[in-house]
């Protein structure tokens, strides 16, 4: 059984990656006179945009969403026609919008045109406040949506069970919540006092593994990359440095701002270092999900350019087998930061929650 299921994730990663090749072969077919753009490719499917591109002029449109002077404009980012050079205008309510890679500009009053500076930037078009619903908003959306199912189809499995033994998607959710519980939340927290934190650390876990997992390219035509965008990131290591300082007893700051046992020249020296790793912690957090999904999704990008780069197929022999070998390891990283994530939070609870003790 085990060996079937490896067979059809090799088999179904082969097909992904020649469905990848053909698609972009066939951008280049339509750009013959245009030398391959490694850069652009890559760009292309790791940063956020307002639809899904599925393969060649195949997409799925999303919300546009602004906040105008002339109040709320929405349409459906289709209007753009997948144009990201500001080419083509979109009129709404007397306003027009043009769509600049992925940033959508709306133009100056009698501007027909989008007129840009010497570095490409719209010279005659602002920004408005963008509330669209983007591919990075709309996986995050679905991700939360996916979370809730599961768990609540485990709860579910528990509450029918007789014997307080879980069934289906519960059996394999509770080894998973036994070892965060186990080995993350207790050893780093406390026995006495893990408790009330388990429930953000299980949902910390669980939202950036399925966030990772739907980012995993090639993956499917919904897939984005929102652990692989720094705001996303950020945003998760802020709930963790707000509720490390709202966690902190005495002894945490008496420890950074005054540390006990050492000679005051040492202590006013070390007073400023504790309170930059204060800060340094979280932006650490921040940045080692962001670089570890995003340089995954950069190698695997580059090993299929190699076949366009050198413009022959025997390139494939080796980019392929690479690129399958890559996808292979991703799919443990993507767990992996995960974890990674999630205990090092809990460290930062353990930290805070410290009592006072002799040295």
């Amino acid at each position: 059984m085990q060996n079937n299921r490896f067979k059809a994730f090799i088999t179904a990663v082969f097909l992904t990656v020649f469905t990848f090749g053909f698609a972009a072969s066939d951008k280049e077919a339509s750009s013959e006179d245009k030398p391959f753009d490694t850069k652009e490719l890559i760009f292309h499917h790791i940063k956020d945009s307002h639809g899904f591109h599925v393969a060649g002029d195949v997409s799925v449109p999303l919300p546009v969403i602004l906040w105008t002077d002339n109040g709320l404009v929405t349409f459906m980012s289709s209007a753009f026609h997948h144009d990201i050079e500001g080419e083509v205008i979109v009129e709404r309510k007397g306003l027009k919008f043009v769509n600049v890679h992925e940033k959508i500009y709306q133009l100056d009053s009698g501007a027909s045109t989008v007129s840009f500076d010497a570095e490409s930037h719209p010279t005659n078009a602002s920004r408005p406040l963008d509330l669209s619903i983007t591919k990075n908003v709309f996986s995050m959306l679905l991700s939360m949506v996916v979370i809730f199912l599961i768990f609540l189809t485990a709860a579910r499995s528990y509450r029918k069970s007789t014997d307080n033994v879980p069934t289906g998607i519960g059996k394999f959710l509770e080894p998973i919540i036994v070892f965060i519980r186990d080995e993350v939340a207790i050893p780093n927290i406390g026995e006495h006092k893990y408790h009330k934190y388990m429930p953000f650390l299980l949902t910390l876990f669980f939202f950036i593994w399925i966030n990772n997992i739907f980012g995993l390219i090639p993956f499917f035509p919904f897939s984005s990359n929102l652990s692989g965008n720094i705001a996303f990131t950020a945003t998760l290591a802020v709930f963790t440095f707000i509720i490390t300082l709202f966690s902190s007893k005495k002894y945490y700051w008496k420890h950074m701002l005054w540390m006990p046992g050492l000679p005051i020249p040492m202590k006013l020296f070390l007073a400023p270092i504790e309170i930059i790793g204060m800060f340094v912690k979280p932006i650490a957090l921040l940045i080692r999900l962001f670089a570890n999904i995003t340089a995954g999704h950069v190698i695997v990008l580059s090993l299929i350019s190699l076949i366009f780069i050198l413009n022959t197929e025997w390139a494939a022999l080796v980019s392929v087998p690479f690129t399958v070998f890559i996808s292979v390891i991703e799919v443990l990283v993507v767990a992996i930061q995960a974890y990674i994530f999630t205990m090092l939070s809990a460290l930062y609870f353990g930290q805070a929650l410290e009592a006072e003790h002799d040295h």
